[in-house]
């Protein structure tokens, strides 16, 4: 593992736990919806406690980023929620931003893993 791969698994993992635990300890405040369209979608997610569970699992993936044994784990759960957050800046906020980032940042650290990942990639019938 190269010196790139740690500092990328640090940074992606620590942005996870912080952005994660914010939203439990109001570490930072919540911007304003962009659109009415955001409002919406933020009005059916907070109240059904799905957004409480996504934050969850990002605070878990970025922990097990920074743990020096389960990154493809890590990587494996906070990759659908890196989508998910592309897909809400580019559907609804109109933007590509964070994203972006996360999902390119976190196909290098599973490129990184691609041992791991490996056998996901193989045809033929499997045994």
């Amino acid at each position: 593992m190269t010196w790139i791969h740690t500092v990328l698994r640090v940074l992606v993992g620590a942005a996870f736990v912080f952005f994660g635990l914010s939203y439990f300890f109001q570490l930072m405040d919540m911007p304003p919806p962009p659109t009415d369209e955001t409002k919406d979608f933020m009005g059916v997610l907070v109240p059904t406690k799905y957004l409480a569970v996504v934050k969850v699992l990002e605070t878990l993936g970025g922990v097990l980023l920074l743990t020096w044994r389960f990154g493809p784990l890590g990587v494996v759960i906070l990759m659908p929620v890196a989508v998910n957050i592309l897909l809400w800046d580019v559907l609804l906020a109109k933007s590509f931003g964070l994203g972006g980032v996360l999902v390119v940042l976190l196909t290098i650290l599973a490129a990184g893993y691609r041992r791991h990942f490996a056998p996901f990639f193989t045809t033929g019938p499997s045994g």
